[in-house]
C-alpha cells in the first residue's frame, strides 16, 4: 500500500504572518488609499484566503488603524533615517525638507489626506491619526531643539517652529491629488523660506545638498 504524500507547505510564526499582513497592508494604503484596503484585497495579494486574515485583525477597522501606523512610521523613518543622526541639524533638516517635497513621498502626502478624511468618521482611525501627529512633532521639535543648543538655530520656540513648517508641508500636499498639478514660483521654494525664517537661518540655508 503506498502512503500519500505529505504536503511540503509549512505554516508560518504567527507573529512573521501578522508582520507579513500588516506590511502589505500598509503598502496598499500608500499605493491606493485606505478606502480600498479590505480583507479580501490584503488576502489576495499574499495568496490566502480571507479568513486568515481576520484570524489576526479582527476587523478591517482594526487592520486599516494599524496599517495605517505602519506606514507613517515607515515613511517616517526614511525622512529622517538613522544614518543621517551624525550630520549637523541644520543639514539633516535640509535634507529632511527637500526629501519630503520629493515626488517619492507624493503618496504620502495622498495617505495624510486620506486618513485626514476618514477620521471624521472612524473615531479609531481618529486616534491613531492624532498619535502619530503628535510622534512627528515630537520627532521635528527634538531635531529643532537640537539645533539651537549647538548654535545652528534661533529661536525660543522649538515646537512653534515645527508646527510652522509642517503647517506648511501639510498645505502644500493640499495639491498631491490635480491631474495637472498647480505650481508657482512661490511654492517652489516655501517650505524652505518658512523654516529659514522660523530657525533664525539665512535665506539658502536649508536648500543645499
Amino acid at each position: 500500500m503506498t502512503s500519500s504524500p505529505r504536503s511540503t507547505r509549512t505554516r508560518k510564526d504567527p507573529a512573521e504572518r501578522r508582520a507579513e499582513i500588516l506590511k502589505t497592508a500598509a503598502r496598499l494604503a500608500l499605493e491606493q488609499g485606505l478606502e480600498r484596503v479590505t480583507m479580501q484585497l490584503v488576502a489576495e495579494e499574499l495568496g490566502v484566503r480571507p479568513g486568515l486574515i481576520s484570524h489576526y485583525f479582527a476587523t478591517v477597522d482594526t487592520l486599516l488603524c494599524e496599517a495605517f501606523a505602519r506606514a507613517v512610521t515607515h515613511e517616517r523613518d526614511a525622512l529622517l533615517p538613522r544614518a543621517d543622526g551624525e550630520l549637523p541639524a541644520t543639514r539633516r533638516l535640509g535634507r529632511f525638507l527637500h526629501r519630503i517635497g520629493d515626488k517619492d513621498f507624493d503618496n504620502l502626502g495622498r495617505l495624510w489626506l486620506n486618513a485626514r478624511h476618514l477620521a471624521r468618521y472612524r473615531p479609531n482611525l481618529r486616534r491613531v491619526v492624532a498619535e502619530q501627529e503628535a510622534v512627528m512633532r515630537g520627532t521635528l521639535t527634538a531635531l529643532i531643539e537640537e539645533g539651537v543648543r549647538a548654535g545652528e538655530f534661533t529661536t525660543d520656540d522649538p515646537m512653534g517652529a515645527c508646527l510652522v513648517i509642517l503647517v506648511v508641508i501639510d498645505g502644500l500636499d493640499s495639491y498631491v491629488n490635480d491631474d495637472a498639478p498647480f505650481t508657482h514660483p512661490a511654492l517652489d521654494s516655501l517650505v524652505f523660506t518658512m523654516a529659514e525664517r522660523e530657525l533664525g537661518l539665512p535665506s539658502g540655508a536649508l536648500r543645499g545638498p
